[in-house]
């Protein structure tokens, strides 16, 4: 396993991470569950490859603007469908990316079912690091703040934050349109990566990949989301010597992974220097206390 093979593996677990990040805005921290978003990523994509492709605009400026087309979609659909509630939303949303996909299957502009070729490779180890860095200390900053603590009031229980006072329409349409630019983002840095383009890329088995990876590292966590992005991506190329039988393998781990925790990875418990420091010096104590009753044994 060479060091390009593990940089390409590396490269994909940080685009997928960024759009899981912002998956886990609106599922994780708001509640609403979307199977949508690989639409939002295809609309990204196209995007910052029209920018840079036909406008040759600097490929960071193209990825801003790619990720506000997805965010401002968002917006228009959101103020359409965020009323509905539990299951329908869902429904909505798988619409949604559904329908971007057909639409763009019969675009000629951007190569319609044949693809889009010839993008430019701008997407680097260096570039997703850095990205991922930004819109993680983003993420955790505004779950910390007021509006991270609304977003989490309307998860719990959604009348009681109408009646305390919570614009709750308001904040679905913001967690919404993040979580959207997130991912358009992200599918701007994939188009980037893979320097081609197809609408069948972004079928709704990439939505549902997506939400299982939120899932999977634990709703209602940053850190978790992370992990399951990083752990969900790398698995099945680590399986690859299974050949066939690798997906059946990658399943297998995903279903019993929900058996025996059913909260995810991390279950809510964010990876931060203060958790790790407590829970080392929870393991000093513990320790010391076995030392201590061994002596007084003794």
């Amino acid at each position: 396993m060479d060091w390009f093979y593990v940089q390409g593996i590396l490269i994909l677990s940080g685009i997928y991470l960024l759009a899981v990040l912002g998956l886990s805005l609106l599922t994780g921290f708001t509640g609403l569950f979307s199977f949508g978003h690989a639409g939002f990523m295809a609309i990204g994509a196209y995007v910052t490859a029209m920018m840079t492709v036909n406008f040759k605009i600097p490929f960071v400026f193209a990825l801003l603007i790619g990720g506000s087309a997805a965010a401002l979609l968002s917006l228009l659909i959101g103020r359409l469908t965020l009323n509905l509630k539990g299951d329908y939303f869902c429904i909505a949303t798988l619409g949604l990316g559904e329908a971007i996909r057909l639409i763009l299957d019969n675009v000629q502009y951007f190569g319609g079912a044949r693809g889009w070729p010839g993008i430019p490779l701008k997407t680097s180890l260096v570039n997703v690091i850095v990205i991922n860095i930004i819109a993680i200390i983003v993420m955790a900053n505004l779950i910390r703040s007021r509006h991270g603590r609304n977003f989490i009031a309307i998860r719990e229980e959604e009348m009681a934050s109408q009646i305390i006072g919570i614009n709750v329409f308001r904040y679905k349409m913001i967690s919404l349109a993040i979580s959207a630019m997130y991912a358009g983002i992200a599918g701007g840095m994939l188009a980037h990566y893979l320097g081609f383009l197809q609408p069948k890329m972004f079928q709704m088995a990439k939505s549902t990949e997506l939400t299982i990876m939120v899932i999977f590292g634990g709703l209602g966590s940053i850190s978790g989301s992370a992990l399951g992005a990083i752990v969900l991506t790398a698995l099945p190329e680590l399986l690859r010597s299974f050949a066939k039988w690798r997906l059946v393998v990658y399943g297998l781990a995903v279903i019993f992974i929900m058996i025996t925790r059913p909260q995810g990875l991390m279950g809510g418990y964010e990876l931060t220097f203060r958790n790790i420091k407590r829970f080392f010096s929870q393991i000093g104590l513990k320790s010391k206390e076995k030392t201590s009753a061994g002596g007084d044994q003794s």
